[in-house]
């Protein structure tokens, strides 16, 4: 990484398919890898374009069962863009001599830039230059300018440009048993000499796909065309003169519809079209590159160290599948972006890391992400009342339509053997989704949102929060059973029959702060609304006051003086780290090696990922000392300490997610260690520290969680109450830089920490002062004015009452 660009020297297949997810290009309605163009699909080589939302259901035989999975569709390749001598074979870095081969990608301007030069069979040298772009200003374009030099030789050159429809969703092994044919009905033609179009349908979603490909060279060359339709490739071959060293242009430029796209009659139609009357590729880069620039301004980040390049390469793929064109999309946050096909593209709960970052950018995004969720509410409400259960119960993995997508079995590669996949009895899901509600509306003022969409999520899910509960009257308190919270490593008691675990303490303390929220908006809202809401909801005081009770005495267990992460946990065996960190070495997947071994992580006090200390993530220190006051238990500094400590030795990072979560934690609990975890962070995909994963697709959440690390997580940044609260507790490793805001209307607002101060600058408007609150004292900032605020001097400790 250098300041602006993610370069690679060289070609290494080994680390294809790595720099393929890391090179994609995007624009929020669609992404393609960064995969060359003159490979096809093999073990080395994926390319893969992908749509925001378009998924598709297919049925498998799998150990014995027929297996339903739902995908993010694998869309045809639109890259295809190959080249020969006229004697010699189609030139690849893996048939032919590669003399240099360097790979840039460009954040600032969005592209994508490989220089290449080859030499064939003959000894003849070509060197080409290939820029490429998913167009951010058009969603439905793309463009491969290429330009190619004869070294020493003058000649023929014969290239050939296609469109392939003949892809599959092949691009993770351990999914190599289960269907991946999606596309059908593939059919390709010809409108003019310089134009060819595909279009085809996914089989059981029946979505129309279409694309439209111009291929041009520069105006002084002269190139004789020939047109083929074959194998579900469209192709058009380009034959030219070169001369030594003169440098010839060849331009592809790609319309993508779909039948999910407003405003359209037809795919094809509205493809071909497109193409049509799109600009040259020199005007379409400029409007594609101003683009950028006006969303770079709007997420200004300035980080002055090391970790600047590599947020902002975060910050870069996180705009690229969440930009503000997906505001008009009915589409949710795939956990793994629009960069591969691991998790089969599905909705998790990653939204909780992604939107907070969002909702001080771009709410616009934020309330469309939300509307998603809202729109498949109703399906919620029912697979709650399948179940037995009232209210809303969302799934743990989400799609099309809304329903459970999470699959019943799942594949260990270590063991070979396929496993009941018990993730589904993740119903903290439904927390985060209520989570993310309260944080867009008092980050954006949007109480439009909060009365109408908002609010009729948080009462349904506070409603299945509700009817889950069991009341223990030994206990006097409220149970949530048979569930499984964020470390999915436990998903059973050693032993038990029935899969869940009793009363894990992130479910249940989140629950009581849904129903606790619930209730306050409930009280804040206009009367005419709220009885709207009650009346809609069937919602009565006797339910109401359930509510309350459930929330003040929602059971969370303890051992040991610490939070047990679930009711038993501290009975489990303890797990002999250092044994298998020297068997194994990489002990991140832990449940896989024990599984292999004949074993189960269900025996142990081992987490897979933060689980309890996700509540330190969520909440800060002030909040969370008063929701576990409200439940009736004082969390000081010294029990949350001991807690910390236990988890921290007994988790051993299967996600990436945990790191950022411990750092996010540690940087109040043990300053000292946090940089260790906020660093590996930084580095999950760019280093692939889960070994192999990121050529599946980035991991969106912890991305977006390295940013909010800078932006929240450090400056204690809260909207909370109609005011920015800040607690600031810098790392030495971080301890100086400045970023943007959009806040309540206010757009730009500027914050900047460097040396025991906070500057706030807020542009002029005819907007309100805005608050801002440190621990010591609380200010106002008008519009057109700046203030410089000394931060208290302190030990920042780990909760701080207000």
């Amino acid at each position: 990484m250098r300041d602006w660009t993610l370069e690679y020297e060289g070609y290494d297949p080994a680390e294809e398919r790595l720099r393929e997810s890391l090179c994609t290009l995007g624009n929020g309605c669609f992404a393609t890898r960064g995969a060359i163009p003159e490979c096809a699909v093999d073990a080395i080589h994926y390319p893969g374009t992908y749509v925001a939302g378009c998924y598709n259901r297919l049925t498998s035989d799998v150990a014995g069962r027929k297996v339903e999975n739902e995908d993010m569709v694998n869309l045809p390749n639109w890259l295809p863009l190959r080249f020969r001598t006229d004697t010699g074979t189609w030139f690849t870095p893996d048939t032919h001599k590669v003399l240099d081969h360097r790979q840039s990608l460009d954040l600032r301007s969005g592209t994508l830039e490989r220089v290449v030069r080859y030499e064939d069979h003959d000894g003849r040298r070509l060197a080409v230059r290939q820029v490429r772009a998913v167009h951010m200003t058009d969603p439905h374009l793309a463009l491969l300018r290429t330009e190619v030099t004869a070294e020493g030789w003058s000649g023929r050159l014969e290239v050939e440009s296609a469109l392939d429809g003949t892809v599959t969703n092949t691009g993770v092994e351990r999914y190599d048993a289960l269907a991946h044919r999606h596309l059908t009905h593939v059919q390709t033609g010809s409108p003019a000499p310089d134009t060819v179009w595909m279009r085809c349908r996914t089989r059981t979603s029946d979505i129309r796909i279409a694309l439209a490909s111009r291929t041009v060279t520069d105006t002084g060359t002269h190139a004789e065309t020939e047109l083929s339709h074959e194998h579900a490739r469209a192709v058009q071959v380009l034959r030219f003169s070169l001369t030594d060293g003169r440098t010839v242009t060849v331009d592809k430029t790609v319309a993508l519809h779909t039948s999910r796209d407003r405003a359209i009659s037809d795919p094809l139609h509205a493809a071909l079209d497109r193409v049509r009357r799109a600009e040259d590729v020199e005007t379409l880069l400029r409007a594609h590159r101003a683009a950028w620039q006006r969303l770079w301004r709007n997420a200004e980040l300035d980080v002055p160290t090391d970790a600047g390049p590599v947020l902002r390469l975060h910050l870069f793929h996180v705009l690229q599948t969440l930009s503000p064109h997906t505001a008009d999309l009915d589409a949710g946050v795939p956990a793994r972006g629009l960069h591969g096909e691991a998790y089969r593209g599905h909705v998790f709960w990653d939204e909780l890391f992604v939107l907070p970052y969002l909702n001080l950018h771009f709410p616009e995004v934020s309330k469309a992400l939300l509307s998603y969720r809202h729109r498949r509410l109703a399906q919620a409400c029912r697979s709650a009342r399948d179940a037995g259960h009232t209210g809303a119960m969302y799934p743990w993995q989400s799609g099309s339509d809304g329903r459970e997508e999470t699959q019943r079995l799942h594949l260990n590669p270590r063991s070979g053997r396929w496993l009941p996949d018990r993730s589904r009895l993740q119903h903290h899901v439904g927390s985060a989704i209520a989570y993310n509600v309260w944080q867009y509306c008092e980050a954006s003022g949007d109480t439009e949102f909060l009365y109408t969409k908002g609010v009729e999520m948080l009462v349904q899910i506070a409603r299945f929060w509700a009817g889950v509960a069991e009341f223990d009257r030994t206990l006097g308190r409220y149970r949530i059973r048979g569930v499984v919270g964020p470390d999915e490593y436990h998903d059973a008691y050693p032993g038990a029959r029935k899969p869940g675990l009793d009363d894990n303490a992130y479910t249940n303390v989140t629950a009581a702060w849904v129903l606790a929220r619930t209730l306050e908006v409930l009280d804040r809202l206009p009367g005419p609304v709220r009885r709207d809401v009650c009346e809609t909801a069937d919602l009565d005081a006797a339910e109401l006051d359930l509510w309350d009770d459930v929330s003040r005495r929602l059971h969370v267990p303890f051992h040991a003086g610490v939070i047990s992460q679930f009711e038993g946990f501290g009975d489990l065996d303890e797990l002999d780290w250092h044994a298998y960190r020297d068997r194994y070495g990489d002990i991140r997947r832990l449940d896989r090696i024990l599984e292999a071994e004949g074993d189960t992580v269900n025996r142990y006090q081992a987490s897979k990922q933060a689980d309890v200390l996700m509540l330190g993530y969520l909440f800060s220190p002030a909040e969370l000392a008063e929701l576990f006051d409200r439940l009736g238990h004082q969390l000081d500094d010294a029990l949350w300490s001991r807690t910390v400590d236990h988890y921290l030795c007994r988790t051993s990072h299967g996600s990436t997610l945990s790191s950022l979560v411990h750092g996010w934690v540690l940087a109040r609990a043990r300053r000292a260690d946090a940089w260790t975890y906020v660093h590996e962070a930084l580095a999950g995909d760019i280093a692939d520290l889960q070994g192999g994963t990121t050529g599946e697709g980035i991991h969106l959440g912890a991305m977006a969680g390295t940013l909010d690390v800078v932006q929240r997580g450090l400056t204690g940044l809260e909207t909370r109450g109609g005011v920015l609260r800040l607690d600031p507790v810098p790392l030495p490793e971080l301890s100086e830089y400045g970023f943007t805001i959009r806040y309540r209307g206010h757009r730009s607002v500027r914050l900047k920490l460097s040396c025991g101060r906070l500057q706030v600058s807020v542009p002029a408007s005819d907007r309100d002062p805005i608050g801002i609150a440190l621990a010591d004292r609380t200010v106002s900032v008008a519009p057109g004015e700046s203030c410089t605020l000394a931060l208290p001097d302190g030990s920042n400790p780990v909760l701080r009452r207000p």
